[in-house]
C-alpha cells in the first residue's frame, strides 16, 4: 500500500523581505524579488507575499504595497500579497485604497495579510503613527474599520474607499502568538503563523485558532498556514553551509547589529547563549538535501496539520536561492500542477481562494 504524502497535497507559497546582500543595493534586491516571483509562478507556487519591515538595515520591503504592485505586474497567475501589512502603522482607510487599487489592477490575485506588530522598533513606530499603541490593543478596531471599507458601500456611508469598496480583498491574520490566532478564529478568517522566527508558539496558536473558529462568509472551516525557513541543496552539507547566512542574520539581530545578508561561513563565531538563541529562532527550519527536505516536511505537516506552507529561503547567493525553491518544488511535485493555476478568480468564487 502506498503511503499518502501530505506534502504532495499541500500548497506551497513564498515569503520575501527583499533582503539586500552585503556589497549590493536595494535595487538589486527588488530585481531579485521580481525574478524569484516569475520563477515561482513557473514552478507552481501558489502565493508570493512581501513583508512590511522598517528601520532594519538590509531589509528593503518597507513600501510593501508598491512592491506588491511591481511583482504583480511582472507575473500573471501567482497570487501576490502582504505577509503582512502591519495595520497599527497605518490608517485603515489608506490601506483600503491601496489594496482596493491593487485588486482593481490585478483582479483575483491580491491577498491582504495583516499583523499587529510594528515591523520595527518603537521609535520607528512612533515616527509612523504618533498615537501608536505598542501592545496592539487597537488592532481589532482597526481591522473592523478596514473590513468595512473593503465591503460594499452602504447607503449614507460618510466615507467610502474608492477604489476599495466592494473589492472584498481576501484578508488573512498573521501572528506569532495567540492573539491573532483567536481573533482569526472568531472572525472566520484564514490564519498564518510566523514560525520562521517564533516557532515555539506554533502548536498552541494553531490549537487556539482551530478551537476558536466560527464559520464565516469567507471560510466554512479553519485554514492555517505556517511560515518556515527552508534551504534545500544537492547535499545536506551544502544546505547546512548555505544556512549559515540566515543564522548570521539572526545572530546580528540578537547583537543589535542588523545588516545585509552576509556570505556563508564554515563555522559560526558565537557564545553558548547566542547559539541557543539562534537555534531557538531557527527551530522550525528545514535544511538539507531533497530526501532530507521531503522527510522533515512530511513530519512537520503531520505534526501541525497546516493547510499550506509559506517558505522563507535566504541564502547569500541568489542562484542558490532559486535552486532551493526548485528543489522544494520538485520534492513536492508542484510542477505537475503548475498549469492548473488560474490567473483570474471570479468575485463569487472568493470563498475558495484559500482552499
Amino acid at each position: 500500500m502506498t503511503q499518502t504524502s501530505r506534502l504532495a497535497g499541500t500548497p506551497l507559497s513564498i515569503l520575501d523581505l527583499a533582503h539586500v546582500r552585503q556589497g549590493s543595493t536595494a535595487a538589486e534586491a527588488y530585481a531579485n524579488s521580481v525574478t524569484l516571483a516569475r520563477h515561482a509562478e513557473k514552478l507552481g507556487y501558489k502565493r508570493f507575499w512581501l513583508a512590511e519591515h522598517h528601520n532594519i538595515s538590509g531589509v528593503a520591503s518597507a513600501a510593501t504595497a508598491l512592491l506588491i504592485g511591481q511583482v504583480a505586474t511582472a507575473t500573471s497567475a501567482i497570487r501576490v500579497g502582504s505577509g503582512g501589512i502591519m495595520l497599527p502603522n497605518h490608517s485603515p482607510y489608506i490601506i483600503a485604497e491601496q489594496f482596493g487599487t491593487l485588486e482593481t489592477l490585478f483582479s483575483g490575485r491580491i491577498d491582504l495579510g495583516l499583523g499587529r506588530a510594528p515591523g520595527g522598533d518603537y521609535a520607528v513606530a512612533r515616527a509612523m503613527r504618533k498615537d501608536f499603541r505598542p501592545n496592539g490593543e487597537d488592532f481589532p478596531a482597526l481591522l473592523e474599520e478596514l473590513r468595512g471599507y473593503l465591503a460594499p458601500a452602504k447607503p449614507g456611508q460618510p466615507v467610502t474607499a474608492y477604489p476599495g469598496a466592494g473589492t472584498n480583498v481576501p484578508i488573512w491574520l498573521l501572528g506569532s502568538s495567540g492573539f491573532n490566532a483567536a481573533l482569526a478564529g472568531e472572525l472566520g478568517l484564514p490564519f498564518a503563523f510566523a514560525a520562521h522566527f517564533q516557532p515555539d508558539n506554533l502548536l498552541p496558536a494553531l490549537e487556539l485558532y482551530r478551537r476558536s473558529f466560527r464559520p464565516s462568509a469567507m471560510l466554512d472551516r479553519p485554514y492555517a498556514m505556517a511560515g518556515i525557513p527552508v534551504i534545500a541543496a544537492e547535499t545536506d552539507e551544502e544546505a547546512e553551509y548555505l544556512a549559515t547566512t540566515p543564522q548570521q542574520m539572526f545572530l546580528n539581530l540578537i547583537r543589535n547589529h542588523p545588516g545585509p545578508l552576509v556570505p556563508p561561513v564554515r563555522s559560526l563565531d558565537w557564545n553558548a547563549i547566542e547559539q541557543q538563541t539562534v537555534e531557538a529562532k531557527f527551530r522550525a527550519a528545514v535544511v538539507g538535501s531533497p530526501e532530507t527536505i521531503r522527510r522533515k516536511l512530511e513530519l512537520f505537516l503531520d505534526r501541525t496539520q497546516v493547510d499550506e506552507l509559506i517558505v522563507a529561503t535566504n541564502p547569500y547567493d541568489f542562484q542558490a536561492r532559486l535552486r532551493s525553491y526548485e528543489i522544494l518544488a520538485e520534492v513536492a511535485g508542484l510542477a505537475q500542477h503548475a498549469d492548473e493555476i488560474q490567473p483570474d478568480i471570479p468575485l463569487e468564487a472568493r470563498q475558495a481562494v484559500t482552499r
